[in-house]
């Protein structure tokens, strides 16, 4: 005893003292820890603009070697070869990452990219937070050595939280990942935020421990108290039950509680000097809600005075009791690549002004509708379509305007509906585009899996892999389109309308893109019903009033039929494959890649069961280093969720 006396008593007069290491440490690893977070920020970019620059210059199969039958894309495959190895080996690790999952339920997923990071953030987070927490006493774990470093620690994690949580962020630029609702960075925003919480906690339990009881309750304390309220019920609100039910109720008290617990958290830092680590977040969010602002008055410049605001008002088209399809002009310099979402703000329809919701363009930015405007040979084959025929066609927005297929379900999207049946036009205002958009130009065999509205994410990829290869642009020599709806005819539906039939939705402008398709490109296409049995028999092949035209095929096409008549179906078209059921992804998929060579992309958009089959189909061993280094194909696997969360 007297000699731990005697070791403090001479610490404290020729060495530091615990007070002063307390000091030094609770503002050193906070800075540390920044270091080492920077570090895996810059290596994540590293493999990623690599990976991006590959995909970019990718050496693309001359046309010409091609052989032009329907399955273009398939090649002979030359047996092992040591040269495949590091390929084989960037297969398995996209496996390993992001195929491999944890299941919690039938409707949470994580993959093993997300379990890795969560695991390192947790404990990388609380080992810098109780590390050297021994006094000069020799007492572990010291509590005012943890309690406050705690809580600067956490506080120092604010501003990343922050610019991971907003939509133009440095984060993206550095890493070339960009925000998006499904994405890893959305994922790691909100795991960030509940593991700050749990360590704001162990500040206030330590703070407890030490000041209990408080008297009086001085500012620094109300406002501590306020902060961990505000985090609490907004970690409590974004959990992802309630924020699938009620995203209306998590965006209000998201922006609400957030706010409150900036303000709060600031004051409350003043006291150990140290608000460098809040104002940051609030330099941050005002440097995104500014570049947004600017893209809104740039890209809706008619709603605010230019010109007439009535030019860009959408139309809200009543599809089926539970789809409603929005299309509406943009100025020409607005551009989007396929896969990308924007966010919607409708004053009329929202509940505030200024609401936004995200949804993903079904349409294309792209000229190949004004393909059909050169000049054919006047022959049998083809009949001339007029400008005013083009115009009026309902394939025309897919070129021509922003579309989206929106679900409805309740709150904005219900009042939509009720929009939509009224009639009219409806202002909005676009926010974006955001989200990531894979390359698929450099892609051998391009596989796009959707369900009901997921089609929005696919079928732009689709138009543009066609436009790509008809350019010379894309390396692509066969594309796989399957889509799963509930019912072919809605027959049962109380609305009446054109295009109450689900496979209507999309027919005329599959139809205009097979028709530009490139005799090198193999298509197949398959829709499959999972709801009511159908036949081809039962549904329309005709929803105008001439059925007497009949497909011509033209020679220089494989399996692709020219039409006399524009309002033919997609189902007169043999390459168009219909089925009852759901489609077995695992089979199908195999098939693929046991024909394909080369490179081959999977991108699916649909419910969790549907990515969760994806998934489980492309693990080892159909995609494996050895299937690779026998000369299989590297398989590339996007995955877009319905989902918030």
């Amino acid at each position: 005893m007297h000699t731990r006396m005697d070791v403090s008593i001479l610490a404290s007069a020729t060495g530091p003292t615990d007070k002063s290491l307390r000091v030094t440490r609770k503002k050193l690893y906070p800075k540390q820890a920044w270091y080492c977070i920077g570090l895996f920020i810059f290596i994540i970019a590293i493999f990623q603009w690599i990976s991006f620059f590959h995909s970019k210059f990718a050496r693309r199969r001359q046309t010409s070697n091609k052989d032009g039958t329907e399955h273009a894309s398939v090649h002979r495959r030359h047996g092992f070869s040591w040269r495949r190895i590091p390929l084989g080996l960037a297969n398995a690790y996209r496996v390993v990452a992001f195929r491999w999952t944890l299941e919690f339920g039938k409707s949470y997923t994580l993959n093993m990219a997300e379990v890795f990071v969560t695991m390192a953030y947790i404990v990388f987070l609380f080992v810098w937070a109780f590390v050297n927490t021994t006094d000069l006493e020799g007492h572990a774990l010291n509590i005012k050595y943890w309690c406050n470093r705690s809580g600067i620690l956490a506080a120092s994690q604010f501003p990343l939280i922050t610019a991971l949580g907003t939509k133009n962020n440095m984060v993206s630029l550095i890493t070339g990942i960009s925000y998006d609702k499904a994405s890893l960075l959305n994922y790691v925003h909100r795991m960030m935020s509940r593991v700050v919480f749990v360590l704001l906690w162990v500040h206030t339990g330590g703070e407890v421990i030490i000041n209990a009881p408080f008297q009086p309750y001085e500012p620094w304390l109300i406002c501590g108290i306020t902060a961990m309220v505000a985090l609490t019920i907004l970690c409590v609100v974004s959990l992802r039950p309630i924020r699938a039910q009620a995203y209306e109720l998590f965006f209000y008290v998201h922006f609400t509680m957030v706010l409150t617990f900036l303000v709060c958290a600031y004051f409350h830092t003043q006291n150990d000097a140290i608000t460098y680590w809040i104002y940051p977040c609030f330099i941050i969010w005002g440097l995104d809600r500014l570049i947004r602002v600017l893209g809104l008055v740039v890209f809706n410049h008619s709603y605010f005075g230019f010109k007439s605001g009535s030019t860009m008002d959408a139309t809200a088209e009543l599809l089926s009791d539970d789809f409603v399809r929005l299309r509406f002009h943009r100025p020409s310099h607005f551009h989007w690549t396929p896969g990308q979402s924007v966010y919607l703000i409708m004053p009329s329809v929202s509940c505030l002004p200024f609401e936004a919701h995200p949804f993903t363009i079904a349409s294309l930015d792209s000229s190949l509708f004004d393909v059909l405007e050169e000049p054919k040979p006047q022959s049998e084959k083809y009949t001339q379509i007029s400008p005013a025929e083009r115009d009026l066609g309902s394939s025309a927005p897919f070129w021509k305007e922003l579309v989206f297929f929106i679900k409805v379900r309740k709150g904005f999207t219900a009042r939509l509906k009720e929009a939509a049946l009224k009639g009219g036009k409806v202002k909005v205002l676009v926010d974006g585009p955001y989200g990531p958009s894979p390359n698929l130009g450099s892609y051998d065999t391009s596989v796009l899996i959707a369900d009901g509205s997921g089609v929005s994410y696919t079928l732009p990829m689709l138009l543009h892999i066609i436009e790509g290869v008809r350019n010379g642009k894309s390396s692509c020599g066969r594309v796989v389109f399957v889509w799963s709806i509930r019912n072919a005819g809605n027959r049962g539906s109380n609305v009446t309308h054109p295009f109450s039939d689900y496979i209507h939705w999309i027919d005329k402008v599959l139809i205009r893109a097979l028709r530009l398709a490139a005799p090198s490109l193999s298509i197949s296409i398959h829709i499959h019903v999972t709801g009511e049995p159908a036949t081809i028999e039962a549904l329309p092949f005709s929803y105008g009033p001439n059925n007497d035209a009949q497909p011509v095929r033209d020679g220089s096409r494989s399996g692709i039929a020219e039409f006399q008549d524009r309002k033919e179906s997609i189902l007169a078209i043999e390459s168009v494959k219909l089925a009852n059921g759901r489609p077995n992804l695992p089979a199908m998929l195999k098939d693929e890649v046991e024909m394909a060579t080369g490179r081959m992309s999977v991108s699916v958009c649909g419910s969790h069961g549907t990515a969760r089959s994806v998934r489980g189909a492309l693990r080892f061993p159909v995609s494996s280093p050895l299937s690779v280094a026998n000369g299989g194909p590297s398989v590339t696997l996007h995955v877009e969720s319905f989902n918030y969360a």
